[in-house]
């Protein structure tokens, strides 16, 4: 018989740590912490899978805890109540988080997501980036995307439009890729710098910058750097 992978929870709400108990314990073997402290403690010594981390705690925030363990291959999925820049900076990484209240359903989805990737080769570029925009805490210019082919590291400047299309995201490259997304334009939407990408229609999200030509007309027609008519 396999042995269970190990889920470390590290929260101070026993709320949330006992709902996520509640719905792991049967397919993982569990163990919980209340602070960054005792957090890290058994981060370096039960060696988990994944950790769900809180991110406002006593002692050590999660932040701290993740900055202390880069040494260790583990997943890590943020929960927290917060929605601050630092939700930004973790999207803008591809790492995946839940919001308190945390919903049953966005937990199963998040465990699926785990035994999708599991350890993660792009975490230790993922972790940098993440500590590199929480650093700066402004605009970021670099963006993590998670694609069929793993993790994918873009600069914001060299994308030309993005198209929706259903529950996935086409990234449109200056230097002719095309990256596929299974997130939604709208998450992307509130996370591109506004003075840069404008959405210009339900389907087409655009790079201000590499327009070529506006048509005027029933609708109006932009017409990007790469001929692309929208």
């Amino acid at each position: 018989m396999l042995e269970s992978q190990k889920v470390l929870i590290v929260d101070d709400d026993k709320t949330w740590q006992a709902f996520l108990s509640a719905h792991l314990h049967d397919k993982y073997s569990v163990l919980a912490a209340y602070d960054g402290d005792i957090g890290l403690k058994l981060a370096r010594e039960w060696l988990p899978d994944l950790i769900f981390l809180d991110i406002e705690m006593p002692n050590k925030n999660g932040f701290e805890v993740l900055g202390a363990t880069k040494d260790i291959a583990f997943n890590v999925i943020f929960t927290t109540a917060y929605q601050q820049y630092a939700i930004k900076a973790i999207k803008f990484s591809a790492l995946d988080y839940l919001l308190k209240p945390i919903d049953a359903d966005e937990l199963k989805e998040a465990m699926f997501r785990f035994k999708q990737k599991q350890k993660n080769e792009q975490r230790d570029k993922q972790l940098n980036l993440l500590f590199g925009n929480l650093k700066s805490n402004s605009n970021y210019n670099r963006l993590s995307l998670s694609t069929s082919e793993g993790v994918i590291f873009i600069n914001t400047i060299d994308i030309l439009y993005c198209e929706a299309s259903g529950g996935y995201t086409f990234f449109y490259m200056k230097n002719g890729d095309k990256l596929i997304t299974s997130k939604t334009m709208k998450d992307y939407e509130e996370l591109l710098p506004t003075n840069q990408f404008f959405r210009i229609h339900h389907s087409y999200l655009i790079n201000l910058g590499e327009i070529k030509r506006y048509i005027k007309g029933d609708g109006g027609l932009a017409i990007m750097s790469n001929n692309a008519e929208l």
